[in-house]
This record gives C-alpha cells, sequence and structure tokens, in this order.
C-alpha cells in the first residue's frame, strides 16, 4: 500500500500549523511549530534552503493548494485517493466541502484516532492494519473502511492491555465527538450519526479546497 514514509514533523512546518502528526511530540516543545518555542529553537518556517522566503503572502490558488495538502496531510491520504473522495463528496447530495470531511471523518483508522486508541491517526491506522479492531463483531484491516450509523467499533480483547493503548487513553486530554457513544471502559465507540460540520475541529476551510477542484 502506498504511504508517506518520510519525516512528518516537516509537514507541519510546510503548513506552517500544527497537524498533530506525531502524537505525544506534538503536545511537547519539541514540537519545531510550537508556540512556547524559543525564538532561537522555532523552525516555524516552511523547510528547505528557501524556507524563509516561502513565508511572504501567496496568491489565491497557493492558498486553495495549502489548504487541500492540509486537509491531505491531516487526515494521511495520498493524492489519488484523495481526488475520489472529492468526487465522491461532489456526487453527494448537500455541500460537498462538508460531505467530503464527513467522509473523511468515517474512516476506520479516524474513528480509532477519535477514540483515544492511537495518539496519532498513523498510530490508529497501523492498530487496524495489524486486526486490533472489529467492526460489528468482525475484525477489518482496511483503514479506508467507513463506517456507518449504527456501526459498533471495538478494540480487541487481546489489545486493551496494550502498553501504548493504555498510556494513550489515560494521558491524552482527547475529547470523544458528539457523534460517537463510547462504552465498555472507553474500549468500544458507537456511531450515533454521521458528523455535521460543527462537530469535526480540524482547523481546514473546505471551500478553499472545493475551489481548487472546481477549476
Amino acid at each position: 500500500m502506498a504511504r508517506y514514509t518520510g519525516p512528518v514533523c516537516r509537514l507541519c512546518r510546510r503548513e506552517r500549523t500544527k497537524l498533530f502528526l506525531k502524537g505525544e511530540r506534538c503536545y511537547s516543545l519539541k514540537c519545531p511549530v510550537s508556540e512556547a518555542v524559543t525564538d532561537r529553537h522555532s523552525r516555524a518556517y516552511p523547510p528547505g534552503e528557501h524556507g524563509r522566503d516561502r513565508m511572504r503572502q501567496g496568491s489565491e490558488y497557493l492558498a486553495q493548494l495549502r489548504e487541500k495538502q492540509k486537509a491531505r496531510r491531516i487526515y494521511g491520504i495520498l493524492e489519488k485517493q484523495f481526488r475520489n473522495m472529492y468526487e465522491e463528496a461532489n456526487r453527494q447530495p448537500g455541500i460537498t466541502g462538508e460531505n467530503l470531511l464527513r467522509n473523511l471523518e468515517l474512516r476506520l483508522d479516524n474513528v480509532v484516532f477519535r477514540a483515544g486508541w492511537g495518539a496519532s491517526r498513523r498510530q490508529a491506522r497501523q492498530f487496524v492494519r495489524h486486526g486490533h479492531v472489529q467492526v460489528n463483531g468482525k475484525r477489518v484491516t482496511i483503514p479506508s473502511y467507513r463506517v456507518r450509523k449504527g456501526d459498533k467499533v471495538v478494540l480487541r480483547e487481546a489489545t486493551r492491555g496494550n502498553f501504548l493503548v493504555r498510556r494513550n487513553m489515560d494521558t491524552l486530554e482527547r475529547q470523544t465527538p458528539a457523534w460517537l457513544e463510547t462504552g465498555d471502559a472507553g474500549f468500544s465507540v458507537a456511531i450515533l450519526n454521521p458528523p455535521l460540520r460543527e462537530h469535526i475541529d480540524e482547523p481546514l476551510q473546505e471551500q478553499l479546497i472545493v475551489e481548487l477542484y472546481s477549476k
């Protein structure tokens, strides 16, 4: 399966905002774009030899492109898959941008992340691919699997004592979104309804993505 395997902190630097791609590091002073980092150690500018020169104001197209790249990187999706998801969202009734974000949120790896079992979506994706997650009693190993209203996502019994899972659940201060209902001491979540736009807290301007793909 094709996936990005390079350094993820440079992705946050390129977008000049926290994308929370590296779990605990993103909440610490080691994060290069953290506001608490001193000026001497801060690298809150795009990576590369000419990174500081890229901080100047860009064009409208650049803003649209960067918003699309930000969304892709937050959810860990490559370009072709993201484009296919946009085209599907465009065919669905309703607002295209909101449909796109809703489809992204309903991915199984994102649900595992929202449940608090994974420190990052990358770690949550690994839990899914290694068979630690069940949907409606059946093991699912496809991170892009889309859950539906009424589905129940459960962490397998053998995985509940995993050190990483326990540490994530005990230390991460992450609120379960309103469209999920936790149960079984936090080791299961039920999909109450597809998420509304106000339930999605990612710093994205989805209309810019729609404008980019509509050209």
